[in-house]
């Protein structure tokens, strides 16, 4: 078992940046893919960007050139740096991980969830 929880949520205003940190917990995190989805009022969980155990990384078209994703293994500890912030990226933010090794896109390709944290861009 993995257990993930999210911090670094906030209130931001829009071209302003945030970092939300993903601390796990259990079984090794080193062996684990990483991702960060997001869910806005009303809409669908969607996924925002991935990186495997060997640092391989995915990144939403939405996201793309303004989000990095990262993770230090010594510290359990995945990142998401989010810049250039707009009031369409306000949603919860989750942290997922897999056991796979595969830079998956779907809630379904991910086994373990932390509870979220909120992202507020005010315009």
């Amino acid at each position: 078992q993995v257990q993930l929880v999210e911090s670094g949520g906030g209130v931001v205003q829009a071209g302003g940046s945030l970092r939300l940190s993903c601390a796990a917990s259990g079984r090794t995190f080193t062996w684990y893919s990483l991702a960060w989805f997001r869910q806005s009022p009303g809409k669908e969980r969607e996924f925002v960007s991935a990186i495997t155990w060997g640092g391989r990384v995915l990144y939403a078209d939405s996201v793309k050139g303004r989000f990095a994703i990262s993770r230090d293994n010594a510290k359990n500890t995945g990142y998401l740096q989010m810049n250039s912030l707009q009031p369409e990226d306000t949603a919860v933010y989750y942290c997922a991980a897999s056991d796979s090794n595969v830079l998956r896109t779907t809630i379904g390709g991910y086994d373990y969830w932390g509870q979220g944290t909120q992202v507020t861009v005010s315009s």
